[in-house]
Formats: structure tokens, C-alpha cells, sequence
């Protein structure tokens, strides 16, 4: 049985994560593990409002602690009662350390992350991709599922494929976990500089090979141009729910700092599950 994490901020619980863990444990026959991160340091209102204004700050702090446990705690009742409806095994870890240190550290011992694009862990909104997405990417030791806020039942598969093994990683991770998503429809995704000659998938036969023997239903897409442009367009126009299998995440942080992830513009472009896997 495999191990999939689905990451929770309690305060403000994403429903699309958890209508998408409890699927796609169901449908790969996963341990489903709630992960709440409970930081200690991290609350729902705001301290220092609460210590300058406040005529008792100590009580308030106390009555608005007791408010924050209780929502953290209807939020844990929730996702266990969704998994017992839908009758898989799961588990809960509530984590109270620093939020991204504890979340990296389980992906050790997990197949899977499952977390929503707009995660913050923070009070405070951001655009996807979020600051906390973005490092969690960067040093993770499993898959990550990054999910949109609402969720579609799954019905395609798209595979990009450029030729390089960070590619072709991220496919062999996704088929050896969801073998029975197989039977959907799957598309390989290939752009070509637009200065080669032919249309052709890279490393052509051996790759069509392997994929024949894991997605024997594949069509292959095989275009040219600028792969952010053509990836962006071509996804834009799908009239199917897809999920969309990459790789190629990890760089160093110098790197990420001059050349944009093409995870990190799929997030901010589209509202499409992204299944992202690196190898190192």
C-alpha cells in the first residue's frame, strides 16, 4: 500500500485538496495521511494588534488561542469524517514545528504530496505559485500534486515530454503510482525548438516503447516553438479536466532566481492539477 500526504492549513481548510487526496487514494490504493500543520508561532488574528490595544492582552490572547484550537480541530473532525464516508484508511499528524521544515521532512517517508496551489500557511494571500509552494518544490523528497482551489474529477492525462530524464522521471513516478488512471484518456505532450527538422519525439522509438507498455492508449502532440507558449496555449483550449504530469522543478536557488519553472507558470496561467516529480 502506498503513502499519500494531504497538507491542511486548519484555519482556513482546502476542500479541493481533500476531495482530491480521498480520489486519488481511492484510485491508488493509498494510505491517505492528513497532514495539519498546527506551527505553534502561527495564529489567526494578529498578536501585536492584540498586545497594543487590548486592555487585558493576556486574556485575549487566551480566549483567541482556545477560538484558534477550535477551528484546527473542526477542520481535523471534518477530513476524517470525508474519509470515513468514502471508506479509505488514513491517519492524521497534526505538526506543531515550523510549518515547510516539517512538511519537507515527511515527504521522506510518503509517495505523494497532495497540496493546494494557494497554500500560504500565513494570514496573508498570495498568487500561485505561492511562496511556500515554491520552496516546498524546490527540497521535496516525493511527488507533489499541487491542486487547483476547486475541484474537477479527473478525466485526461497530459505527459509533457522534452527528452530529458527530469521528464521522463516525473511520467515512470506517475505510472507506477496510478496504475488505474491508465484507462484514461493520455496525451504526450512534446514542443520541438522550431529550428529542427521532422516532428519526431525525442529518442522516438525507445521512448514510444516504454510508453506503450505503461500507457498503451497514449496519443503523441508534437509541435514547434517556444515550450512555455505552446504548453500554456495548448492547455487553454483542453475541454476535458486534465492533469498534467511534469518534471524538471528542482534547480538551485541562483537558478530559480533567473529562469521561471514552467510548474511556476502553469500554476499562475492555468487552474489545472499538476503532478510534479524531479530527479536528483
Amino acid at each position: 500500500m502506498k503513502k499519500f500526504l494531504a497538507v491542511f492549513d486548519g484555519y482556513k481548510m482546502s476542500h479541493s485538496t481533500m476531495e482530491y487526496a480521498i480520489r486519488l487514494s481511492q484510485a491508488g490504493d493509498a494510505l491517505l495521511v492528513g497532514i495539519f500543520l498546527d506551527e505553534f508561532i502561527y495564529r489567526n488574528y494578529n498578536v501585536y494588534k492584540v498586545v497594543t490595544r487590548a486592555e487585558n492582552p493576556d486574556a485575549v490572547i487566551k480566549e483567541l488561542d482556545a477560538k484558534d484550537k477550535n477551528t484546527r480541530d473542526k477542520s481535523v473532525l471534518k477530513f476524517e469524517a470525508a474519509c470515513r464516508t468514502a471508506g479509505i484508511e488514513f491517519i492524521i499528524h497534526r505538526d506543531q514545528n515550523i510549518a515547510i521544515q516539517e512538511l519537507k521532512h515527511e515527504s521522506m517517508f510518503a509517495d505523494l504530496i497532495i497540496i493546494d496551489e494557494n497554500e500560504t500557511f500565513t494570514k496573508y494571500k498570495e498568487q500561485p505559485p505561492t511562496d511556500f509552494v515554491k520552496e516546498l518544490l524546490g527540497d521535496v523528497q516525493c511527488p507533489v500534486l499541487v491542486v487547483p482551489s476547486k475541484f474537477k474529477a479527473i478525466d485526461k492525462l497530459v505527459l509533457l515530454y522534452d527528452g530529458r530524464p527530469s521528464s521522463l522521471h516525473a511520467i515512470k513516478m506517475f505510472s507506477y503510482l496510478f496504475f488505474n488512471l491508465k484507462k484514461l484518456h493520455v496525451e504526450v505532450y512534446t514542443v520541438q525548438d522550431q529550428h529542427m527538422k521532422g516532428l519526431r519525439v525525442p529518442d522516438n522509438k525507445l521512448m514510444k516503447e516504454f510508453i506503450k507498455r505503461h500507457f498503451p492508449k497514449a496519443k503523441y502532440t508534437i509541435v514547434k516553438g517556444r515550450a512555455e507558449e505552446k504548453i500554456v496555449a495548448h492547455l487553454d483550449k483542453r475541454q476535458q479536466n486534465e492533469l498534467v504530469v511534469l518534471g524538471a522543478y528542482q534547480r538551485g536557488e541562483m537558478s530559480r532566481l533567473f529562469k521561471t519553472s514552467m510548474a511556476d507558470i502553469l500554476m499562475r496561467e492555468l487552474d489545472t492539477p499538476l503532478f510534479i516529480a524531479h530527479n536528483k
